[in-house]
Protein backbone atom coordinates (compact mmCIF):
# COMPACT_ATOMS: atom_id res chain seq x y z
CA UNK A 1 0.00 0.00 0.00
CA UNK A 2 1.08 3.31 -0.72
CA UNK A 3 -0.03 6.77 0.58
CA UNK A 4 0.74 8.59 -2.60
CA UNK A 5 -2.48 10.75 -4.40
CA UNK A 6 -2.73 11.92 -7.99
CA UNK A 7 -3.45 15.77 -6.35
CA UNK A 8 -1.02 18.42 -7.24
CA UNK A 9 1.80 19.06 -5.19
CA UNK A 10 3.25 22.70 -4.78
CA UNK A 11 2.95 24.68 -7.95
CA UNK A 12 6.22 26.66 -7.94
CA UNK A 13 7.81 23.00 -6.82
CA UNK A 14 9.40 24.57 -3.89
CA UNK A 15 7.63 24.68 -0.13
CA UNK A 16 8.29 27.27 2.35
CA UNK A 17 9.23 25.66 5.31
CA UNK A 18 8.52 27.32 8.56
CA UNK A 19 9.95 26.29 12.01
CA UNK A 20 7.04 26.27 14.62
CA UNK A 21 5.46 24.96 17.91
CA UNK A 22 4.59 21.32 17.86
CA UNK A 23 1.79 22.67 20.33
CA UNK A 24 0.72 25.12 16.99
CA UNK A 25 -2.63 24.38 15.54
CA UNK A 26 -1.23 23.91 12.16
CA UNK A 27 1.31 21.18 13.47
CA UNK A 28 -1.14 20.18 15.65
CA UNK A 29 -3.82 19.70 12.94
CA UNK A 30 -1.34 17.43 10.57
CA UNK A 31 -0.23 15.69 13.53
CA UNK A 32 -3.71 14.36 13.73
CA UNK A 33 -4.10 13.78 10.38
CA UNK A 34 -1.19 11.79 10.32
CA UNK A 35 -2.56 9.58 13.36
CA UNK A 36 -5.95 9.44 11.39
CA UNK A 37 -4.20 7.57 8.41
CA UNK A 38 -2.19 5.12 10.63
CA UNK A 39 -5.12 4.17 12.42
CA UNK A 40 -6.92 4.03 9.28
CA UNK A 41 -4.30 1.39 8.12
CA UNK A 42 -3.27 -0.49 11.23
CA UNK A 43 -5.70 -0.13 13.56
CA UNK A 44 -3.86 1.74 15.74
CA UNK A 45 -1.13 4.40 16.63
CA UNK A 46 0.78 6.43 18.98
CA UNK A 47 -1.67 9.52 20.26
CA UNK A 48 0.03 12.53 18.84
CA UNK A 49 -1.33 14.55 22.01
CA UNK A 50 0.46 12.36 24.19
CA UNK A 51 3.66 13.73 22.96
CA UNK A 52 4.93 16.85 24.88
CA UNK A 53 5.65 19.93 22.91
CA UNK A 54 8.96 20.71 24.77
CA UNK A 55 10.28 17.24 22.69
CA UNK A 56 10.34 19.57 19.45
CA UNK A 57 11.94 22.38 21.47
CA UNK A 58 15.64 23.96 20.30
CA UNK A 59 18.16 23.08 21.21
CA UNK A 60 17.03 19.67 21.96
CA UNK A 61 14.26 19.36 18.95
CA UNK A 62 13.05 21.19 16.07
CA UNK A 63 9.50 20.69 14.50
CA UNK A 64 8.33 22.43 11.01
CA UNK A 65 5.50 23.23 8.81
CA UNK A 66 5.68 23.47 5.23
CA UNK A 67 3.17 25.39 3.12
CA UNK A 68 2.73 25.76 -1.19
CA UNK A 69 2.55 28.84 -3.06
CA UNK A 70 2.12 31.17 -0.25
CA UNK A 71 -1.15 29.04 1.19
CA UNK A 72 -1.52 29.53 4.57
CA UNK A 73 -2.69 26.15 5.71
CA UNK A 74 0.83 23.91 6.20
CA UNK A 75 0.33 20.70 3.81
CA UNK A 76 3.14 18.77 5.25
CA UNK A 77 5.44 18.23 8.93
CA UNK A 78 8.10 16.91 11.02
CA UNK A 79 10.28 17.39 13.91
CA UNK A 80 13.70 15.87 15.17
CA UNK A 81 14.24 15.29 19.09
CA UNK A 82 17.59 14.17 20.95
CA UNK A 83 17.47 10.98 22.04
CA UNK A 84 21.07 10.80 23.30
CA UNK A 85 24.38 12.65 22.77
CA UNK A 86 24.99 13.21 19.07
CA UNK A 87 21.30 10.66 18.70
CA UNK A 88 18.13 12.11 17.27
CA UNK A 89 14.88 10.67 16.65
CA UNK A 90 12.74 11.92 13.38
CA UNK A 91 9.42 12.47 14.44
CA UNK A 92 5.83 13.06 12.97
CA UNK A 93 6.67 13.24 9.57
CA UNK A 94 3.85 13.67 7.11
CA UNK A 95 2.64 15.42 4.04
CA UNK A 96 -1.06 15.63 3.16
CA UNK A 97 -2.97 13.92 0.42
CA UNK A 98 -2.72 17.44 -1.67
CA UNK A 99 1.09 17.68 -1.27
CA UNK A 100 2.41 14.56 -1.99
CA UNK A 101 4.34 13.12 -5.13
CA UNK A 102 5.75 16.42 -5.26
CA UNK A 103 9.06 16.14 -2.95
CA UNK A 104 8.08 17.83 -0.09
CA UNK A 105 8.59 14.75 1.98
CA UNK A 106 12.32 14.82 1.23
CA UNK A 107 12.85 18.64 1.60
CA UNK A 108 11.33 18.46 5.10
CA UNK A 109 13.92 15.51 6.00
CA UNK A 110 16.44 17.43 4.31
CA UNK A 111 16.26 20.25 6.45
CA UNK A 112 15.64 18.30 9.47
CA UNK A 113 19.10 16.54 9.28
CA UNK A 114 20.66 19.95 8.05
CA UNK A 115 19.05 21.29 11.44
CA UNK A 116 19.92 18.28 13.26
CA UNK A 117 23.79 18.47 12.37
CA UNK A 118 24.65 21.96 13.04
CA UNK A 119 23.16 20.93 16.62
CA UNK A 120 25.96 18.18 16.76
CA UNK A 121 23.41 14.80 15.74
CA UNK A 122 25.86 12.47 13.87
CA UNK A 123 23.15 9.71 13.91
CA UNK A 124 19.03 9.98 13.00
CA UNK A 125 16.97 7.33 14.01
CA UNK A 126 13.04 6.70 12.81
CA UNK A 127 10.22 4.66 12.91
CA UNK A 128 7.70 4.02 9.96
CA UNK A 129 5.13 1.70 9.20
CA UNK A 130 5.94 -1.11 6.82
CA UNK A 131 3.05 -0.52 4.47
CA UNK A 132 4.03 2.93 3.83
CA UNK A 133 5.88 2.45 0.69
CA UNK A 134 6.27 5.42 -0.43
CA UNK A 135 7.75 6.32 3.24
CA UNK A 136 9.91 3.43 3.42
CA UNK A 137 11.41 4.70 -0.53
CA UNK A 138 11.97 7.75 0.66
CA UNK A 139 13.80 7.11 3.65
CA UNK A 140 16.20 4.48 1.67
CA UNK A 141 17.15 6.95 -1.41
CA UNK A 142 18.07 9.60 1.32
CA UNK A 143 20.50 6.79 3.04
CA UNK A 144 18.57 5.24 6.03
CA UNK A 145 19.16 1.60 6.50
CA UNK A 146 16.71 -0.92 8.69
CA UNK A 147 18.26 -1.14 11.95
CA UNK A 148 16.45 -3.42 15.37
CA UNK A 149 14.20 -1.72 16.96
CA UNK A 150 15.35 1.24 19.24
CA UNK A 151 11.98 1.35 21.05
CA UNK A 152 11.04 -1.45 23.54
CA UNK A 153 8.12 -3.37 22.71
CA UNK A 154 7.85 -2.37 19.31
CA UNK A 155 6.16 -5.15 16.52
CA UNK A 156 8.93 -5.53 13.70
CA UNK A 157 5.85 -6.74 11.87
CA UNK A 158 4.18 -3.49 11.76
CA UNK A 159 7.11 -0.61 12.67
CA UNK A 160 10.29 -0.35 10.56
CA UNK A 161 13.00 0.97 12.59
CA UNK A 162 16.22 2.45 10.31
CA UNK A 163 19.59 4.69 11.09
CA UNK A 164 21.46 6.67 9.20
CA UNK A 165 24.80 8.58 9.89
CA UNK A 166 24.96 12.14 9.17
CA UNK A 167 26.43 13.93 7.89
CA UNK A 168 25.20 12.39 4.54
CA UNK A 169 24.31 14.76 1.73
CA UNK A 170 21.54 14.46 -0.73
CA UNK A 171 18.70 12.15 -1.02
Amino acid sequence: MTFLSAARPCQTGTPSLTVTSYGDPEARRLARALHAEQVAVYGFADDPDDTPASHFELPQGLFIVARCDESPEAVGCGGWRLLSPGTAEIKRMYVTQEGRGGGIGRQILEHLESHAVSRGVIRMVLETGVRNDAALALYRRCGYQPCPSYVPGRDSSVNRAMVKRLPWTGC
